[in-house]
């Protein structure tokens, strides 16, 4: 439950000072302000800000970085995502208990539901797949129209 403090968002007033120094008449494009974010990805960024841990999320992001496989106890298929916000994720997908995304390339698109933990560049999303012990809620990956769970 959140009390009823105000709370007041340093990103949205970064961007409300990006908005009003381009308003010059100039040809730039209008910058995005957080309304214009979906709701996970303005989850994501309070989140981030409030060095928050232990959050099941939903979003969509777009591969910029594929990463080697964390063969460090259970196996992980590691890339990087950036949602809209330009926040990125590390996303860590468990191949121990979900299959891999073979197809995966930079560019593409990926929805996520998963467990975010803070982390310094942005976050990680990770528990992407079914539970075994039936304890934890189930995540997925959703890539080219194939749920990975």
């Amino acid at each position: 439950m959140q009390s009823a403090t105000l709370r007041i968002n340093p990103m949205f007033l970064f961007v409300t000072v990006m908005l009003l120094g381009s308003c010059g008449g100039g040809d730039s494009e209008p910058a995005e302000t957080s309304t214009q974010l979906s709701a996970s990805d303005q989850i994501l960024q309070q989140a981030y800000l409030d060095g928050t841990s232990d959050l099941q999320v939903e979003g969509e992001g777009t591969v910029t970085r594929r990463l080697a496989d964390d063969n460090d106890g259970s196996r992980h298929q590691r890339f990087i995502l950036q949602l809209a916000s330009t926040q990125t994720l590390l996303v860590a997908h468990n191949i121990d208990l979900a299959p891999r995304i073979n197809t995966l390339a930079v560019g593409d698109r990926v929805a996520f539901y998963g467990e975010y933990e803070w982390g310094e560049q942005g976050g990680v999303i990770h528990w992407t797949h079914h539970d075994p012990a039936g304890v934890h809620v189930d995540g997925w990956l959703k890539h080219e129209g194939v749920t990975y769970q």
